[in-house]
């Protein structure tokens, strides 16, 4: 993927990246590299060209020139749009995040609100909102007063919940994607917000739903326990998140993506008093051409009867 930002304020530096992505697609990974350093040297204070660079070094083979290139991206961007800080950690040379910088993933999702839609439903075959649907209403069947839908993106999980929802609220990180969901009309009220620092100031909820969304989450215990905080007595808690097939707790993936262990979901539920409904292994969606494990759980908020 070019950087987000096409431009790097210089004609000719602009000229000589977009050669060297030709060179790139053509399959001259190294010499694609080499012209966009030349590039760097017109420009060199365009965070999101030295990102590329480190991609273009790192499919060459050039690991160590690949991190030098993404930790001056990080230098030129501390807020990280692009998350070099990532892919440091993915190849060995940055320590382990908890969770993806928050103007990543706004950036990320701001760029690709208008597509999302359509790529993610009808190319990735995205089907988790109809699963976690059907899920909330064979654990409490009947209606909610109040549902919070976090990380409610373009809307898809929404316009699930709509029908059997009173007051149906949403928020998400990405204002585009915000926009989008507006348009569908499912909810009662949308605004921006940060999942990682999230308060919401009206009355607890009789549902909450975070879809597709604890897989830019690594640590899942604070923002649990904030989430415990937002129900009512007996409220209910529906969520997902990619299935971690190998030790630990959590893992970033190569797809900058968290999955997280089963057992490590089961233990912050119970530490922050939930009581599992159900817990089932679904597809999130393909990737690449193969399935994306994942788990849809809903769980009965603390302190219920």
């Amino acid at each position: 993927m070019k950087p987000l930002q096409a431009s790097s304020g210089d004609l000719n530096a602009d000229r000589r990246a977009d050669y060297a992505e030709m060179l790139f697609a053509s399959g001259d990974h190294a010499q694609a590299a080499e012209l966009l350093l030349g590039a760097l040297e017109l420009a060199p204070q365009w965070a999101m060209g030295w990102f590329r660079l480190g991609e273009m070094q790192e499919t060459s083979g050039r690991v160590d020139l690949a991190a030098q290139a993404w930790t001056m991206s990080l230098q030129l961007d501390p807020a990280d749009r692009q998350g070099a800080a990532l892919n440091l950690q993915l190849i060995g040379k940055a320590p382990a995040v908890d969770a993806l910088p928050s103007a990543f993933v706004e950036t990320l999702f701001d760029h690709y609100a208008e597509s999302f839609d359509e790529s993610l439903v009808d190319r990735l075959e995205y089907r988790l909102p109809e699963v976690l649907d059907r899920a909330i209403r064979a654990a409490r069947p009947g209606r909610f007063a109040l549902a919070l839908d976090l990380g409610c993106g373009t809307g898809l999980m929404g316009q699930r919940l709509r029908p059997i929802v009173d007051r149906l609220e949403g928020y998400d990180i990405s204002a585009r994607m915000l926009r989008k969901a507006r348009a569908k009309g499912a909810y009662d009220f949308l605004d921006k917000a940060d999942l990682q620092n999230f308060v919401h100031a009206g009355p607890k909820a009789d549902l909450v739903t975070v879809a597709d969304v604890f897989i830019y989450v690594g640590a899942l215990s604070g923002v649990v326990k904030t989430i415990a905080g937002l129900l009512v007595r007996d409220g209910l808690f529906a969520f997902s998140v990619e299935t971690l097939a190998g030790d630990g707790d959590f893992v970033l993936l190569p797809s900058r993506r968290y999955a997280h262990a089963q057992h490590y979901v089961r233990d912050v539920l119970a530490a922050n008093g939930f009581s599992i409904l159900s817990l089932e292994p679904t597809v999130i969606r393909q990737d690449r051409g193969q399935p994306v494990s994942g788990l849809v759980v809903v769980a009965r908020a603390p302190n219920s009867g």
